[in-house]
């Protein structure tokens, strides 16, 4: 099950046999690519191979260099055919490209190795012949695909849901299918895209791309659901995935749809806590939720958010957009903040609060004399109305320090 699309990737044997008759025909290697310029399948070569035929053959795709390469040349935009222009620094021979669609929708592209880009009429007329069904091959093995993905996912988003019993059958459904095994321990990972100007579908085949390396790793057996504008993968362990475990993958998710998608799409993830297993996988999807928010609205997190790492932002992020503004913070804090001097003082408060009231620590990071620290501190006090001994006062103007941070960050975000 968790493999779904990736079917049409691999090739049927009845496109593989295609490619090959067309390949014979011309004497030149054929392949075909998804629109993320991913190997789905390949003809013989006729010495025509280069180093990134080679690799992608060893591999399976070509490298992220390649496919930002390709994909920069417009091709998943191409209404006809026409050259990839080769590059001696990557490698890559001039190719032939013809978008294979249907409908409007990009399916895939066919590729014929052409060092010189000189084909004769009659292979361009062999192509183009080759075409329709090749494209008709293609669009009947990803609608076999389509199907169990589109099961898949119902599955997936009622075991995310609020109802209990709905996901009791879920789980249920996910073990008698064989997707997953019962495993003790599960991990969410949630991956957002803005809206870009990519052609339909693409962001959709990016996330997979992106993400279908991690449905069978060492460590974990997984499945996903993808929409078009984001996804959600769910692994299960028989050991709780390590922080940094989770940390390189999601990494490698994000640098992977870098290369697949323009830079208006700014992907950001979010990786949920580790829950006991498939019963529990709903909240460590929340958390993946609320993790991916925090990754959206504080640039210092690179775009990966882990709900180990949040702290109180995690509770801070589950306010709705709409009442996460200035009207939340404390007043004595807005009062600290709107005075001569308020942003010094705000630094003083938050260095003094984030190293627990210790006068050492805070004068040590704020490299001023005690003396000076003291000064400001009842500067504080005097503007605040509050007492930084008392634990109460104290665990307002924290949270509402974290607060004003949450908010500052969704202001520089606004703007860029």
């Amino acid at each position: 099950m968790a493999e779904s699309r990736l079917r049409v990737r691999v090739g049927s044997d009845a496109l593989q046999e295609l490619v090959e008759e067309l390949a014979a025909r011309l004497r030149r290697a054929v392949v075909i690519d998804d629109p993320l310029v991913r190997l789905i399948c390949s003809s013989q070569h006729f010495g025509d191979e280069d180093p990134v035929r080679i690799r992608s053959l060893l591999r399976g795709r070509a490298d992220d260099e390649i496919i930002r390469y390709v994909l920069d040349q417009g091709v998943a935009r191409w209404p006809k055919p026409g050259f990839i222009e080769g590059s001696d620094d990557l490698g890559l021979l001039a190719r032939y490209c013809v978008p294979l669609r249907e409908r409007g929708e990009l399916l895939g592209l066919l590729m014929v190795v052409v060092p010189d880009k000189t084909l004769t009429p009659e292979e361009t007329d062999a192509v183009a012949r080759a075409v329709p069904a090749i494209t008709a091959q293609m669009r009947a093995d990803q609608l076999a695909a389509d199907a169990e993905d589109a099961d898949m996912q119902e599955m997936l988003f009622s075991l995310f849901g609020t109802s209990e019993a709905a996901r009791a059958t879920a789980r249920q459904r996910i073990l008698d299918g064989g997707a997953l095994p019962d495993a003790p321990y599960a991990v969410v990972t949630v991956v957002q895209v803005s809206r870009s100007a990519e052609p339909p579908g693409h962001v959709e085949l990016a996330l997979r791309g992106a993400l279908e390396r991690f449905l069978r790793t060492r460590s974990a057996d997984g499945v996903m659901a993808v929409t078009p504008d984001g996804a959600a993968l769910l692994q299960v362990s028989d050991r709780p995935l390590t922080a940094p475990e989770l940390t390189d993958q999601a990494t490698a998710v994000r640098e992977a749809l870098t290369a697949y998608l323009d830079a208006s799409a700014a992907p950001v993830l979010g990786v949920g806590g580790p829950a006991d297993g498939l019963a529990e996988a709903w909240a460590s999807h929340g958390q993946a939720v609320v993790a991916a928010r925090a990754a959206r609205r504080l640039p210092h997190l690179k775009g990966i958010g882990a709900w180990e790492s949040l702290g109180e932002l995690a509770v801070l992020l589950q306010v709705p957009d709409h009442a996460l503004n200035r009207s939340l913070l404390p007043r004595p804090l807005t009062l600290l903040l709107d005075s001569p001097g308020g942003q010094r003082l705000e630094e003083t408060l938050a260095c003094f609060l984030d190293n627990a009231g210790s006068i050492p620590r805070t004068a040590e990071a704020l490299q001023i004399h005690r003396t000076s620290l003291y000064y400001r501190l009842r500067q504080i006090q005097e503007i605040t109305g509050l007492d930084l001994d008392s634990g109460g006062d104290r665990l307002s103007l924290h949270l509402g320090l974290r607060l004003h941070a949450l908010l500052g960050a969704q202001t520089a975000e606004s703007t860029v």
